[in-house]
């Protein structure tokens, strides 16, 4: 299943989204300006390494940019490719929006940057000896998913659903979209080799139960968990 939109429209304008998506963007096209060795080497350089991190390896000298703790945050804004990077800020955009609206800005960032923190972490955990760099905002945007999972679980989403030769389009509430994402990462993760290189897996499970512990502490009080969508309340869309 392939989320287009939700129909939960905010009560403020998603600055902080928007602000997130473009960085992401801005460093993506920063990758694509450098050669294929300057690219790798940028990887190694702010991507997050378990083994280095761990400190069983370390970096060759001309690598070590930056102590390797500091590459927790900055491997949330390196993409491997045009499709991790559309896919993942097309779901920041879908459900970041409501998430910042139910937060604030402030909290928002630093909810986003702490499940991404331990998005990581939960790789880390599931393979230390991993020499591989692990880059991408999927821990962080994981976190917000399971946010929204608690918070918004009757809001409709305009999801594409493969069928073979039929790709009908039908709204689906968040809480099956999201457990559907959820129950798959877990699955993919069970049968993947934790010596291969790939998708991260594990750190999209930490990412998304990060997200469920923490919201209650990161949300406004106002904003009720399991709460109906926006526009069943009379909210405006201002975006």
């Amino acid at each position: 299943m392939i989320p287009l939109r939700d129909d939960n429209p905010t009560r403020s304008t998603p600055v902080l989204t928007v602000m997130l998506i473009a960085v992401n963007a801005l460093v993506f096209i920063y990758q694509l300006s450098l050669g294929q060795r300057q690219e790798q080497a940028l990887d190694f350089q702010f991507g997050a390494i378990p083994a280095v991190i761990v400190g069983s390896r370390s970096l060759p000298e001309q690598l070590a940019a930056i102590p390797p703790i500091f590459s927790l945050f900055t491997s949330m804004f390196l993409h491997g490719g045009f499709m991790h990077i559309i896919g993942n800020m097309l779901y920041l955009w879908i459900f970041g929006n409501n998430i910042e609206d139910a937060m604030g800005r402030a909290r928002f960032l630093v909810f986003y940057l702490a499940c991404g923190v331990l998005a990581a972490l939960a790789h880390i955990l599931s393979n230390p000896a991993s020499v591989i760099p692990t880059i991408g905002a999927s821990g962080a945007i994981s976190g917000v998913l399971g946010a929204y999972l608690l918070l918004y679980p009757r809001a409709r989403v305009l999801t594409l659903v493969p069928l073979g030769f039929f790709m009908p389009l039908v709204y689906i509430p968040a809480s099956i979209v999201l457990g559907f994402w959820f129950v798959l990462q877990l699955i993919s993760g069970s049968l993947s080799s934790p010596q291969g290189g790939g998708i991260a897996w594990f750190a999209h499970v930490g990412g998304f139960v990060a997200g469920m512990v923490l919201v209650g502490l990161f949300k406004r009080r106002d904003v009720r968990f399991f709460n109906p969508p926006s526009y069943a309340t009379g909210y405006v869309d201002r975006r």
